[in-house]
């Protein structure tokens, strides 16, 4: 120990932070770098597991051609309104940008980072076949459909859910500290005993929903097998799940604003909801930023809720994205398409950290 001692005594400050940061990089870069770009040399390849797992040599290098299978078609071509839901959510959102940066009430990197995904939102969804056209991968872009569905309704649901609890739950009382135990406890619960309890929950048999719904004579509704009431099956558990995290997150938030803000408030009869409105809301938007991207890059990885609820049924309708690349990698043996897969969503995910980034940076 007195030896290491005098050796990092001899090195300059930051030549000893390089020593003592060392093990921790070659752990990282052992474990996430490398198996990165391992991931992406195997998107440009022919890979089939299994060949590969018996002869080495059986790979083949394509370059891209896993990319266009993936992400392309047969006479594609570009459509107003080809997908008018998407695509009105787009202009919508590129002018909701623009109204909140013209009237003060987002800042410049705020709008910018929702204008471009609004237009995102326009141009990607124009794409489709034409006459005799076809995607090369049918299933893929529906699949990313169902995975952006899914976020763009557990994202809401966990973000604002965590924030009206932690704004209730906020204070010293012992039934508070319960009942914020109680929210948190969900989160320790691992995703196979969560969905195991929604499967009850959602049961038309024995399910609390369905015996509720039966008291007030209504026809329990089968949430896991029906087309239109799976996906809302899976966000509900997700929800119920993810509240924990976030929660806290904006529990430490809240408690971070001074009290004097608010006793000065009170004093012009700014309580209740319009302390919240005015005072709690403004002091969260980093708080807000953070949950959001979190939350973004967590449940575009979701995959344990639509295995193990629907298997990705019925109809596809659950399929989800991560779900697919491990179908394609495992079931179908093509390592290299489910690589170019995963890059695809690296991608995504990365996207939305740099915009995190960005955001976070200006508001600092």
């Amino acid at each position: 120990m007195a030896e290491r001692r005098k050796i990092l005594a001899g090195l300059s400050e930051g030549q000893a932070a390089l020593v003592l940061l060392l093990p921790f990089l070659a752990v990282y870069g052992a474990f996430l770098i490398y198996p990165f770009f391992r991931g992406v040399w195997i998107s440009l390849h022919d890979w089939n597991l299994l060949a590969v797992a018996f002869n080495p040599d059986a790979k083949e290098f394509v370059g891209g051609r896993n990319y266009v299978r993936t992400l392309w078609g047969r006479n594609i071509e570009w459509g107003l309104f080809a997908s008018p839901v998407m695509q009105t959510a787009g202009i919508l959102g590129t002018g909701l940008a623009f109204f909140l940066y013209r009237t003060g009430r987002a800042s410049r990197a705020t709008a910018l980072a929702l204008g471009i995904a609004g237009l995102l939102f326009f141009l990607l969804p124009g794409f489709h076949p034409g006459e005799e056209g076809r995607w090369y991968d049918r299933r893929f872009w529906p699949t990313v459909g169902n995975t952006i569905l899914f976020v763009a309704l557990a994202v809401p649901g966990v973000t604002l859910s965590a924030l009206f609890i932690a704004a209730a739950l906020d204070g010293e009382t012992r039934a508070k500290s319960v009942l914020r135990t109680l929210f948190f406890l969900s989160q320790v619960l691992s995703v196979t005993v969560v969905t195991l309890i929604w499967q009850i929950m959602f049961s038309p048999r024995q399910g609390l929903i369905a015996n509720i719904t039966e008291a007030f004579g209504g026809s329990p509704i089968v949430w896991l097998t029906d087309q239109q009431f799976a996906m809302a099956a899976i966000v509900i558990a997700t929800v119920w799940w993810s509240l924990g995290i976030a929660m806290i997150l904006f529990l430490a938030g809240i408690q971070d604003i001074s009290k004097d803000i608010y006793e000065a408030a009170a004093i012009d009869d700014a309580r209740g909801l319009k302390a919240f409105w005015y005072i709690t809301l403004p002091n969260l938007k980093r708080t807000i930023t953070l949950v959001i991207v979190l939350q973004i890059i967590l449940h575009f990885q979701v995959f344990g809720q639509s295995h193990l609820m629907t298997q990705g049924g019925p109809n596809d309708s659950t399929q989800v994205l991560v779900r697919y690349i491990y179908q394609t990698a495992f079931r179908d043996s093509e390592l290299g398409k489910a690589s170019a897969m995963a890059v695809f969503l690296f991608v995504i995910m990365g996207a939305f950290s740099i915009v995190q980034f960005i955001v976070g940076r200006e508001e600092g």
